[in-house]
């Protein structure tokens, strides 16, 4: 080979390489940190999505970080070390107070937030429940609903006494009789059922729907959506794809579900925590956020939230709720 022919090879070569190179470089993924509780009305479109590579598909990679609480995820999203956030009824709360903006929805929470009690401390009905402990973790969806539930029967909250834990101390605490009730959310329900054959669910949340209802979703960081709402556009495509899919499917999706993350709970046990929300599809999410349904919604626990911190001058749902970003992505 002479010099010229050299030259003209390795030219080519060079050439070639670069074209290999290239859609490797188009395809490179965009991180987002995503904190999120692991329960079905919370999870379930994450996990759905990044089986059926919706996310992957938008050229998303999320780096998905488990939490215990709505709270702890706040915590660490006003921190810095989330982007954005998965949550049920604490959605409603710091938002408010100026921390995070609310762009995406996940369900209605409808009976995931349940009150349980032990008959043999004398527990029947929510009367006997006056001068009681009630264990729950304050400031989530089972303490919006438990308030919700005192009230609705009668009973002031200020009659009860109410134990602060995380919620899987406050279970714990109901199994071995420390407490005689528990506001609890769902998969927590099926431990209870299963350590104390005689508790009894004297309310879910259900009983209080669609007044009160409580809902859960996402936000972001408020310094985060600004200058990402194309990537938080690419995330509400991918959740949206999970979403309709699982309506569609919710059979498949539950047994998927339950196989690939939920290993340890029955899908019995799956398939009731999936029928404890109510999901809609994308479109018809699409008429409640215009016509004010889901601002609404997130007020209601925004005024229980605000009330019981004591703060006056909070940020309205009508302010912290963007809808434009979503009305915009799906048509």
């Amino acid at each position: 080979m002479d010099r010229r022919q050299f030259l003209t090879t390795t030219a080519g070569l060079a050439l070639g390489s670069l074209t290999v190179a290239a859609p490797a470089i188009a395809q490179a993924k965009t991180k987002v940190r995503v904190g999120y509780l692991h329960t079905v009305a919370v999870d379930g479109q994450i996990w759905t999505g990044m089986d059926r590579g919706s996310f992957e598909k938008q050229g998303l990679d999320l780096e998905l970080r488990q939490f215990n609480t709505g709270l702890e995820i706040f915590q660490a999203l006003i921190g810095g070390s989330l982007d954005v956030l998965a949550t049920g009824a604490v959605l409603s709360n710091f938002p408010a107070r100026g921390q995070g903006k609310v762009f995406l929805i996940n369900d209605i929470e409808v009976a995931t937030a349940q009150l349980w009690v032990r008959g043999d401390h004398g527990i029947k009905s929510f009367e006997d429940l006056k001068g009681k402990r009630i264990a729950t973790a304050t400031g989530t969806t089972a303490h919006v609903f438990l308030d919700t539930a005192l009230r609705a029967n009668k009973v002031d909250p200020k009659e009860v006494e109410l134990v602060n834990q995380t919620m899987p101390a406050a279970v714990t605490a109901f199994i071995s009789g420390a407490v005689p009730a528990v506001a609890l959310w769902v998969p927590f329900n099926v431990t209870v059922r299963d350590k104390v054959p005689g508790a009894v669910k004297l309310a879910d949340a259900s009983a209080y729907y669609p007044k009160a209802a409580i809902i859960g979703g996402w936000a972001a960081a408020n310094d985060y959506y600004e200058p990402n709402k194309e990537t938080l556009a690419k995330l509400i495509r991918g959740w949206a794809d999970a979403n309709d899919y699982i309506i569609a499917n919710s059979t498949e999706a539950m047994d998927k579900l339950q196989k690939g993350h939920y290993s340890q709970t029955p899908l019995a046990d799956i398939n009731e925590s999936f029928k404890a929300q109510k999901m809609f599809t994308s479109k018809d999410w699409k008429r409640m956020y215009s016509d004010g349904t889901v601002t609404n919604w997130l007020q209601q626990s925004t005024d229980f939230f605000m009330a019981n911190a004591g703060i006056k001058d909070s940020t309205p749902a009508s302010k912290y709720f963007d809808s434009s970003l979503y009305l915009k992505t799906i048509v």
